[in-house]
C-alpha cells in the first residue's frame, strides 16, 4: 500500500540544517560519502515501507544528486518526485558557514537551476516548485517567469510553490488568484502553526496537490524538545510525539502528502506510524511567535 507520507531530504543532503539535534543524528564527519550512504539507506527503508513521494530542492546540498543516483528505472516508474528552485546552496559543505543558502526568485535563477535539476535527477521531476515563496517575492508578478513556468506545465511538470513565514495563507491565495500556472503547494502546517490550513483546503478544493512540510516543527514536536507541553501530552497518551504530530497532519482531509524529514532509521520508522490523538488546538501559537522561534533555530 502506498503511504501518504513522503520522505523529504532537506536534512540529509547537506551537513548543516536547523532541526533540533541534527548534528547528533548524522554520521561523524559528515563527508559527502557518509551522507550519500545515509540518504540511500533511508530511501531504501522508505521504499520498503510503501513511501513513493520524495522531495528535494536545489538548495538541499546534494539531495537531488543522491536521489537521482538511487532512482533505478523501476523505482522512477513508481515514484513521485518533487523538487524546488529559487534558493542556491552556498555553505560549501560547512556547518559553520555564515550563510547556507541564498534566495533569488528571478527568471535567470530558474533558467540556471532547471537544467541542474534535470542533470541531478536524470530527468524531470513530477513537481517543480518555487522555493519558499513569500509575500515580498517578485515571482507572482513576473510575467516572463510565469510564462516560462507555464511552458514547464505544458510539458507535464506540475508547477507549484512552497510557502514559509507568518503570511503563508496570503501568499497561497495570491497564487490561487492567478489561475495558473500553479497547481501544487508545499506548506508548513503543524499543531503549533496551523494558520495556513483553510487556504490549503481552498487549494485542494481547486484541484491543487497539497504537501505538508515541517509537520514536526523542525524537531520541536519530537522527543528532542525535552519536557514541552506537547511532549508531555504525547507521553500521557502513550504515543511518540512525532507520531502524534504527523498523525495530526495526515488527519487533514486536504493533505495529499505529509513529509517526514527523518535523518535516522529510527526516526523514519516512528514517522511512518502516525497516530491521530485529537485536534490538539491547545498547542497553537500565534504565527508571529512560531516563525520568530523558528528563525532563531541554529544551523547545526
Amino acid at each position: 500500500m502506498t503511504s501518504r507520507i513522503g520522505l523529504g531530504l532537506a536534512a540529509l543532503g547537506r551537513p548543516g540544517y536547523i532541526n533540533l539535534g541534527h548534528d547528533q543524528d548524522l554520521p561523524p564527519g559528515c563527508e559527502v560519502e557518509d551522507l550519500r550512504r545515509r540518504t540511500h539507506e533511508l530511501l531504501d527503508q522508505a521504499w520498503r515501507a510503501g513511501v513513493r513521494y520524495y522531495d528535494a530542492a536545489r538548495s538541499y546540498g546534494l539531495a537531488e544528486t543522491f536521489l537521482g543516483e538511487w532512482l533505478t528505472p523501476e523505482r522512477r516508474s513508481q515514484a513521485t518526485i518533487g523538487s524546488k528552485w529559487g534558493y542556491t546552496y552556498v555553505a560549501d559543505w560547512r556547518r559553520d558557514a555564515a550563510m547556507h543558502e541564498v534566495k533569488d526568485h528571478t527568471l535567470a535563477t530558474f533558467e540556471r537551476q532547471w537544467p541542474e535539476t534535470l542533470r541531478a535527477l536524470g530527468g524531470p521531476p513530477d513537481f517543480y516548485l518555487v522555493h519558499s515563496l513569500t509575500t515580498d517575492s517578485p515571482a507572482l508578478s513576473d510575467k516572463k517567469l510565469l510564462d516560462r513556468l507555464g511552458e514547464l506545465a505544458g510539458i507535464g511538470v506540475r508547477v507549484g510553490l512552497s510557502t514559509s513565514g507568518p503570511h503563508q495563507a496570503q501568499t497561497l491565495r495570491a497564487a490561487l488568484a492567478l489561475g495558473g500556472p500553479f497547481s501544487s503547494v508545499q506548506a508548513t502546517w503543524n499543531v503549533l502553526e496551523p494558520s495556513v490550513g483553510r487556504a490549503l483546503a481552498e487549494a485542494h478544493d481547486a484541484g491543487w496537490f497539497v504537501v505538508v512540510k515541517e509537520a514536526v516543527a523542525n524537531g520541536r514536536l519530537t522527543s528532542k524538545a525535552d519536557e514541552t507541553p506537547f511532549v508531555e501530552f504525547a507521553k500521557q497518551h502513550g504515543v511518540a510525539p512525532d507520531a502524534a504530530a504527523i498523525g495530526a497532519a495526515v488527519a487533514q482531509p486536504w493533505a495529499d502528502i505529509v513529509l517526514s524529514g527523518a535523518t535516522t532509521a529510527k526516526q523514519l520508522e516512528s514517522n511512518l506510524k502516525p497516530v491521530a490523538v485529537g485536534p490538539l488546538t491547545e498547542f497553537v501559537q500565534e504565527p508571529s511567535e512560531y516563525w520568530s522561534e523558528r528563525s532563531a533555530l541554529p544551523w547545526i
